[in-house]
C-alpha cells in the first residue's frame, strides 16, 4: 500500500474556509501532504469579521493530538490560532514528546481586523513554543508583540527576528507584508540574514499566512530543507495571490489549494516551438538557437520554468525543433522570464530572436513596445538576462513587448518577445516574422 507523509496542523477552524484548519488543509493537499488536525477553537468569521470564539476545552485539544501522534507517522507540524497561554501550554507538553520539524505561525489577528487571541499569549508562545519551533513566522504585528518593540522598518525586522531566535527558536522568517514597496521577507537563523524578495500584490487576502506556514511545513514533511521549503511555500502563496477569489462579500480568499498543470505548461511550449519553426525565417534565428521558455505561476527558479531541452534550429533551408520540452531545461531564456515576472507575474514566457539593424524602429512602428540595455554598463559578476531585463523593465517602468540589444564582442545581438503564454509570444513572434522577413 503506498504511503504519503502526514504532516499535522494545530489550529483553529475558520467557519468562512479561507484560513486556519481548513487552509491549512488544502495547502497540505496541493503539496501531496496528508493532513491531520488538532482543532483548539472554533470561530464564528466570514469574509467581513469574526463575531465569536470559542476555544476548546484544553483536556481535549491534548486528546487529539495524543490520538494522532500515537497512530500517525507525523513528519512536520505547524501551529496556528492557539488563543491562550493555558492552550499553549497543552500543545507544549504533548510536542516535548516528538522531534519532527515544527512552524510556528503566531496568529493573533484576523486579515479582517479581530483579535483571536487572549492576554497571556504572548508570554507563554516565548516561553514554550520557542524553544521547540525550526521556524516561527510571524508577520509585523505579531514580531512586534513577541520581540516587545515597534517594527515597522527593515532594520525592525532584523532587530525582531535577532529577538526571536533568542528565545530558542531555530530560525525565524519575519513577514513583510505591510511594508511599503516591493515585498521582502527576512529569514534569520542566528548565523545570517537571508532576503526573500518578489512582487508585491496589491490587494489584502485571507488566509495568505495560514497558507505560507502550511505550504512549508508540507515541503518540511516531504523532507525537503528549511530553506528549500520557504522558497518553495513563497512560490505557492505567491500563485495564491495570482488566483485569488471572491467568495464572500468582503476580502478576498487566497487560492490555497492551488497546484500547477506542469503538463499543461510543457504542451503549451511545445505547440509554440512548432508553431515559430514554422514561421520564423532563417534569419532571425540565432546561432545558439531560439528558445520558447513559460514559467509556472509565481516561479522563482529555471527549474520552475518549462523550455525547449534542445533548441529551434537551421536545419537544411527552414528551421525544426530538437528536443523536447522540459522543466529547468533553460537557463538564459528562463532568467529573462523570471526576472520580468519580478516586476509584473502575468508575464510568464519569452522567446529569442536574431536583432536586425534597425528592426526597433519596424517594432515600434507594429506599436509593439519597446526597451533595450547597453550591456558595456553591465556590471561585472552579474547575468546579462537579469541585468539587461531588469534594466530594460526599469527604464520603461514597465515590462515590453519586446527587449534588445545590439550584441557586443563576441555576442549576437538578441531581440526577446515577452508575453504571458507561448500562444502570446508566438503570436507577437509571428506578426514581427511578417514584418522582418
Amino acid at each position: 500500500m503506498p504511503r504519503v507523509p502526514s504532516a499535522l496542523t494545530i489550529a483553529g477552524s475558520d467557519s468562512g474556509g479561507g484560513a486556519g484548519i481548513q487552509a491549512d488543509l488544502k495547502s497540505f493537499a496541493a503539496v501531496g501532504v496528508h493532513g491531520c488536525t488538532a482543532l483548539t477553537c472554533v470561530t464564528a468569521q466570514n469574509t467581513r469579521g469574526v463575531t465569536s470564539i470559542f476555544p476548546l476545552p484544553v483536556a481535549e485539544v491534548g486528546k487529539q493530538m495524543d490520538a494522532l501522534l500515537d497512530d500517525f507517522d507525523i513528519t512536520a507540524a505547524k501551529t496556528g490560532m492557539l488563543y491562550s497561554g493555558e492552550i499553549v501550554r497543552a500543545v507544549a507538553k504533548c510536542l516535548d514528546r516528538t522531534d519532527f520539524p515544527l512552524v510556528v505561525d503566531p496568529v493573533m489577528v484576523a486579515t479582517v481586523g479581530a483579535p483571536l487571541h487572549a492576554q497571556d499569549l504572548h508570554k507563554t508562545i516565548l516561553q514554550r513554543l520557542l524553544p521547540r519551533a525550526d521556524l516561527v513566522t510571524p508577520n509585523l504585528f505579531e514580531a512586534a508583540a513577541l520581540a516587545g518593540f515597534a517594527v515597522e522598518t527593515p532594520e525592525d525586522m532584523r532587530n525582531a527576528a535577532k529577538r526571536l531566535h533568542g528565545f530558542g527558536a531555530r530560525a525565524v522568517l519575519v513577514k513583510g507584508g505591510h511594508l511599503k514597496g516591493e515585498l521582502l521577507d527576512l529569514y534569520y537563523d542566528g548565523h545570517r540574514f537571508k532576503e526573500f524578495r518578489s512582487y508585491r500584490y496589491r490587494r489584502e487576502l485571507h488566509g495568505s499566512g495560514c497558507m505560507l506556514a502550511a505550504s512549508i511545513t508540507a515541503y518540511l514533511a516531504r523532507g525537503d530543507s528549511l530553506e528549500k521549503a520557504i522558497a518553495l511555500g513563497r512560490r505557492r502563496v505567491a500563485a495564491g495571490f495570482a488566483n485569488a477569489y471572491g467568495a464572500g462579500l468582503g476580502v478576498e480568499v487566497i487560492q490555497s489549494h492551488w497546484a500547477p498543470d506542469r503538463h499543461a505548461v510543457l504542451a503549451e511550449v511545445a505547440e509554440a516551438a512548432g508553431e515559430i519553426a514554422a514561421t520564423v525565417p532563417t534569419r532571425l534565428a540565432p546561432e545558439v538557437g531560439i528558445n520558447v521558455a513559460y514559467a509556472l505561476e509565481g516561479a522563482t527558479t529555471p527549474e520552475e520554468v518549462g523550455a525547449l531541452t534542445g533548441r529551434i534550429q537551421r536545419i537544411g533551408g527552414g528551421l525544426a525543433v530538437t528536443g523536447a520540452p522540459g522543466f529547468g531545461a533553460s537557463r538564459h531564456v528562463a532568467r529573462i522570464v523570471l526576472a520580468a515576472m519580478h516586476h509584473d507575474p502575468a508575464i510568464r514566457c519569452a522567446a529569442n530572436l536574431k536583432y536586425r539593424e534597425g528592426a526597433e524602429r519596424t517594432l515600434r512602428s507594429m506599436r509593439l513596445v519597446t526597451g533595450t540595455f547597453d550591456r558595456r554598463k553591465q556590471p561585472p559578476r552579474t547575468s546579462t538576462m537579469e541585468w539587461g531585463t531588469d534594466t530594460a523593465i526599469r527604464s520603461l517602468g514597465r515590462v515590453p513587448d519586446v527587449i534588445w540589444d545590439s550584441g557586443g564582442h563576441g555576442k549576437e545581438g538578441m531581440m526577446r518577445v515577452l508575453g504571458t503564454d507561448p500562444a502570446d509570444v508566438a503570436a507577437k513572434v509571428r506578426r514581427i516574422s511578417r514584418r522582418l522577413r
